[in-house]
């Protein structure tokens, strides 16, 4: 499996490879496309964000798990 795709940042992954960018861009177009389908059928602000809730959660989720498996292991700083 390819590795070192994302690097772990805090509570984030960031992309550090053309693959890793791929798959981040994926991620943000799906979450648009969802975004802009529910949004176009809502009454209201509060339908679109309860409805497009579990869309973000489950993308979110895989993202992560794509991430955590193809992360650059993070080094330990030594302090003198």
């Amino acid at each position: 499996m390819l590795t070192n795709l994302f690097k772990k940042t805090g509570w984030f992954y960031l992309p550090c490879s053309i693959p890793g960018w791929v798959i981040f861009l994926v991620y943000v177009a799906v979450n648009v496309q969802f975004f802009t389908a529910i949004d176009r059928n809502s009454h209201s602000a509060s339908d679109t964000l309860i409805n497009f809730f579990p869309y973000f959660i489950s993308l979110s989720a895989f993202y992560c798990w794509i991430a955590y498996h193809t992360a650059r292991p993070v080094q330990p700083t030594v302090k003198s």
